[in-house]
């Protein structure tokens, strides 16, 4: 059974927090070699940073974070596992942090990957940027 999860760092189980860091490990460092920037940043420590990820017989298969320190909100470390890509897990958190959030929420998406955020209503607001050596667009949710 797929489960959608949410807490903060504080609140998550040690083994949770652990699946979604090595998910995070597995898709940005070694999938993508973002090797330039600290994964793990020190954000997720924060009281106002949501986890969120999507569970299946023990392994989580997508995750994301919300910022919540600032308006908008971020919505970042968006990752799926290999084996999971296709299922719309990372389409339920999204829509799961959207809900969450309650106000406007940008995202720095990859910039393949524009049309696929639009479909929640995000809308570019700039121009593409170079971030971890990897093309990028700043885009915006606007609460209705």
């Amino acid at each position: 059974m797929v489960t959608i999860g949410r807490a903060t760092v504080r609140d998550a189980d040690p083994a949770v927090l652990y699946r979604i860091l090595r998910l995070r490990t597995q898709v940005f460092v070694h999938e993508q070699r973002i090797v330039d920037e600290e994964e793990i940043d020190g954000r997720d420590l924060e009281d106002t940073t949501t986890l969120f990820w999507v569970e299946e017989n023990g392994e989580v298969l997508a995750t994301l974070r919300l910022l919540q320190d600032d308006v908008p909100a971020h919505v970042g470390r968006v990752a799926t596992a290999q084996q999971a890509r296709g299922r719309g897990l990372a389409a339920d958190l999204v829509r799961a942090a959207l809900d969450h959030a309650g106000t406007d929420v940008a995202i720095s998406a990859q910039a393949y990957l524009e049309g696929w955020y639009g479909r929640f209503g995000f809308v570019r607001t700039g121009e593409n940027y170079l971030e971890a050596g990897m093309d990028h667009v700043p885009m915006l949710f606007t609460r209705p």
